[in-house]
């Protein structure tokens, strides 16, 4: 069972603009705190609107590289900037804000688990 920590670390305002190699607009929505079992997962949300099935020119093989360096280049750096710990990370992307735990059939929505190996995301799969 889920348990989700009443805790987002950096909320959608202001908006975060991250650089991704297919250059599409990507903005933090929220990271959240969230226990799995005995785990720490630190969920990094992001809203990345070229994605969307209608009129998206974002596909999914371009997406996981743009998560896998949010990763790298944005995970790993805010969770040694804010010390925190974790089991596992979650990087994912929405064409539109979401409701963390909240289904929306509408919304578009890639996301990847990763492990933390020293400044490298590891691909963990879902």
């Amino acid at each position: 069972m889920k348990a989700l920590l009443a805790a987002t670390l950096i909320a959608a305002s202001p908006a975060l603009a991250i650089d991704v190699p297919s250059g599409q607009p990507v903005e933090l929505q929220e990271v959240l705190i969230d226990t799995v079992g005995e785990a720490t997962w630190l969920r990094f949300r992001f809203i990345a609107p070229d994605i969307a099935r209608a009129g998206g020119a974002v596909d999914y093989e371009t997406a996981a590289q743009d998560i896998t360096h949010l990763c790298d280049s944005f995970a790993l750096p805010y969770i040694a900037d804010f010390d925190l710990a974790a089991d596992g990370i979650v990087i994912s992307l929405a064409d539109r804000a979401t409701e963390f735990g909240t289904a929306d059939p509408d919304a578009t929505q890639f996301f990847e688990a990763f492990r933390a190996e020293g400044d490298v995301c590891i691909w963990e799969g879902l």
